[in-house]
């Protein structure tokens, strides 16, 4: 017995003296996840403001046509299918088995955040455009509709940052990682943008659909679709929302507007 007791003994110290410290290997996971994260979700957001801006008629798909039809579709439709899918009960868990080993459920978020950054990456920088141009704004309508433009994607961001940052960039999983906690959900969001609209994300986003100051058959297609996404998918959300908060989701429903904002005048002021 006391043999052994040595040897372990002499095993951990082995261990010990030839293996870094368990806590190196996973801090080293969590910052490679987080520069693959934010990196890959930079990328994605600059070919979609990028390509978007120019109607969708510069990206770099060379798929044959009429073969360019089905393969736009597809970029189109495996975004939103996607998102849907991993954001049940059932995607939730397959996002936690993803990443092998204990870290898995920890790192969901941030898994999660990676593919749908290249998923719209993907749709974006391997779109074949159509070549087929309708309108080009020049002048003042340019200048308009570039402000239009530039508010919208600020509307988007400040949207996400009400939501929570760190749940929408990903950052939540590789930085509980890194302190070694467990990731904590901020609350339902209320506030900022939230106060007007229940679903002020999707509405920022549809908003940048339709203010670019180009317009080609590819920028219709890929507005209608997205736009009809962003009003009708929500309702997915709304329904976790329910199970999840309860009354406090329905009195929030009660005084908040889905997606078009509602002003009305105080009282005291008529």
């Amino acid at each position: 017995m006391i043999k052994d007791e040595r040897v372990a003994r002499l095993l951990n110290l082995m261990n010990a003296a030839f293996s870094p410290p368990a806590g190196i290997p996973r801090i080293l996971l969590a910052l490679s996840f987080g520069f693959v994260c934010h990196g890959v979700f930079a990328a994605a957001i600059f070919a979609m403001i990028t390509a978007m801006f120019f109607g969708l008629s510069e990206s770099f798909g060379t798929v044959p046509w009429p073969w360019a039809i089905l393969a736009n579709l597809i970029l189109i439709g495996q975004f939103p299918l996607a998102h849907s899918i991993l954001l049940s009960k059932r995607g939730g868990r397959l996002l936690r088995r993803l990443i092998p080993g204990p870290h898995g459920d920890t790192l969901a978020t941030t898994t999660y955040a990676i593919i749908a950054s290249a998923q719209l990456l993907a749709l974006f920088a391997f779109w074949t455009p159509s070549g087929i141009v309708w309108w080009r704004a020049e002048g003042a309508a340019f200048w308009t509709l570039t402000t239009a433009y530039a508010a919208s994607w600020l509307l988007l961001t400040k949207s996400s940052f009400d939501a929570g940052a760190e749940v929408q960039s990903g950052a939540l999983g590789w930085l509980s990682l890194m302190a070694r906690i467990r990731p904590v959900f901020p609350r339902m969001p209320t506030k900022g943008m939230f106060r007007l609209i229940r679903q002020p994300i999707y509405i920022a986003f549809a908003l940048t659909l339709w203010t670019v100051p180009v317009w080609t058959p590819d920028q219709l297609v890929l507005a209608v679709f997205y736009t009809a996404y962003c009003l009708f998918a929500p309702r997915l959300k709304e329904r976790r929302f329910a199970v999840r908060y309860g009354d406090e989701f329905d009195d929030y429903c009660a005084e908040v507007p889905y997606a078009v904002p509602r002003f009305e005048r105080r009282k005291d002021e008529c």
